[in-house]
Parts: structure tokens; sequence; C-alpha cells
């Protein structure tokens, strides 16, 4: 989604914009990302086949522990030969010659598309065809490891993750998947043949599609517990009216906020009619994602923009009507980002 990155064309950005919105038919996407999260320490900008396959197949197979279907097709050369080193059929070195022969067919030529474009910057380039046969990170890749977001990835690619192999187990073309939000541990959820899935961090879930931003007044936040900058889960139609809108735990009314906003100056109030602009546009990002969040959220919302807009003004003036006092907009503490 090129708005994504185009409001803020920053390093961070395109690469989220690559995690979050680039499209799956597998997860090799996020094994490779976090296979380069691992190596981001390499003093070498060159990275053999075999040296990035050892950390590929490690964090597949680890999500393969709990979660078999990583993959939209019924079934892969590759994903068996990971399911047979989990079952002790296949050795480590075979592991690695089976993912420098088959885990890297499609992901590194796919890696840097959204919405069947490549992005403007690339971390890395293709040099599996030359005599050494590997990639070659990028001035671009080695930029992000500095930037202050980059210890954030780890988390949000690990949430996105999980968000999209929960949707193949259950099946979502079949039923669609349905993710909420519990108020009490800040997690999601969903049901899957009545048995409750905890599924990731809400904080991390939310994180990239704010760009590591407070909702409200674009102030840096931390998803990392212990921080003294950690990020509140908010309800933008706040808690209080939860008797008033059925669904006032759905995604759609969850955002990031600093404490300051969140604690200090918001606390239970409905902010003013500006914020349901940002809402909406911060929602359709999820749309603009894939599975499974944005079906979640044409399930809560509507099934077009238009729907989508009226549900929230809705929403709004319904609760408007029993709140008197509104928030008005806080202090910008940072660039406006979405």
């Amino acid at each position: 989604m090129s708005k994504f990155y185009q409001i803020e064309p920053s390093l961070d950005n395109y690469w989220r914009s690559i995690i979050l919105f680039g499209s799956n038919v597998a997860s090799y996407k996020f094994a490779l990302a976090h296979a380069l999260y691992d190596l981001a320490d390499s003093k070498d900008d060159f990275i053999r086949l075999d040296q990035l396959a050892k950390p590929f197949a490690h964090h597949l197979c680890e999500h393969l522990k709990t979660a078999p279907k990583q993959a939209t097709s019924a079934s892969s050369k590759y994903l068996s030969a990971c399911s047979g080193f989990l079952d002790g059929q296949v050795d480590e070195d075979a592991l690695i010659q089976q993912t420098v022969k088959l885990g890297f067919n499609n992901v590194l030529d796919a890696f840097h598309i959204v919405n069947r474009q490549e992005v403007d910057k690339r971390f890395f380039l293709d040099e599996r065809y030359s005599s050494t046969k590997g990639i070659r990170l990028t001035d671009n890749f080695f930029k992000l490891t500095e930037s202050d977001a980059f210890s954030s990835f780890t988390a949000e690619t690990e949430s996105r993750w999980r968000l999209v192999e929960t949707a193949w187990q259950a099946g979502i073309s079949r039923n669609l998947l349905k993710v909420e939000h519990d108020h009490e541990n800040k997690a999601l959820f969903t049901q899957i043949k009545d048995r409750r899935v905890d599924i990731t961090s809400s904080r991390n879930s939310l994180n990239g599609y704010q760009k590591g931003r407070c909702f409200y007044c674009f102030g840096h936040i931390s998803t990392e517990s212990g921080s003294s900058n950690l990020a509140d889960v908010d309800h933008v139609i706040p808690w209080l009216a939860r008797d008033l809108v059925a669904t006032i735990n759905g995604i759609w009314n969850l955002v990031l906020a600093c404490q300051h906003c969140n604690r200090v100056e918001k606390s239970a109030l409905l902010p003013e009619l500006f914020f349901l602009e940002r809402l909406h546009a911060r929602n359709e990002y999820f749309i603009n994602s894939h599975l499974p969040i944005k079906e979640t959220l044409i399930q809560q919302t509507g099934a077009t923009e238009a729907k989508r807009r009226a549900f929230l003004q809705g929403n709004y003036n319904q609760v408007r009507s029993k709140i008197l006092h509104i928030w008005q907009k806080p202090e910008a503490r940072g660039s406006a980002t979405f």
C-alpha cells in the first residue's frame, strides 16, 4: 500500500509495508525477515545462501511445532523437509541443503513486492545466480538496523506471522476468522471450533500500522515491556460507553496511545470528531492488509469504505449524545504519519 510509506517515506515504513501489506501464500517472508534480523550484526554485506538457510529454517521449524499449516497450498516439499527435521527423519545438514534448494525459490523474488509492484527501497540484492550464490545486503538494510524502530521489528513480524498462520489454520476461506481483543490481558485471540486460541499481543499487532507513534499526538511509543514509554492500548470510543456500542472492544476501535495522552489528558472522554477521520484512515490500512484483520474489520464495520465510515460516524453520534465532555486535540509531539 503505497500511501503507507509515501506519507512518511522512511526506511522503517518501507520495511513495515513489506511485512504488513505484502501478499502471503506461505510464511517464508516472515522467516526471511527473522533470518535477516538474526544476521543484522554481520560485518559482511554478502550472505551465502547456506548462511541464510540456517536461521531461515530454524524460524520456520519453530512455528511448525505449533502451527502445522504454513502455506495456502495443500502440500510443499520444503515444508515436508522441515517437518521431517522436527520428526528426526531429516538431519540438520540435509535440512540446510533442502532450504538452499527449495526454500528461497519464490521469497527472494517476492520480498520487496507490495501491491504487485516493488517498493522504492531495496534491503538486499538477489545474487543467487552469481558464482557465490547468495544475497547482498544494501546500505538501506544497515541504516534500518540503526533506526530507533528496529528493536520493535522482531515482535511486529512475529505478531503478523501469528495472525496469518492462525487464519490458515482456521481455514479462513471457508470460515471467516473473527479476531477479538482481551481487554484485561491486552491480547488478541479467536475461537476455533469453540476453543479459544490466543494469537499475539495487541500492542505488537497494532504498532506497525501506527508506525511506532501515538495515535493522538504522534509521539514515539514503545511496545517493550518495562519501558517508561510503554504504549497503552486505548479505545477511541471510550470503554465507558461499552453499553452503547456492542463491538466497542473490536479492533476497529483499538489504538496505541502514549501514557500522557491516554492517562493524563484523554482518560475516559470521547475525543473530538477530528480523530474519527484518523481512525478511519488507520482502519483502511487494516483493510488494505491481508488476512485476517481485514476480514475481521469487514465483519465488524462494513464491506465498503462508505459503510465503514458511516459505521464509525453512527457509533460516535450515539455516544456523543450521552457523553457531554469532549477531549480536544493535544499538542503534537511528532509529525503526522497517517
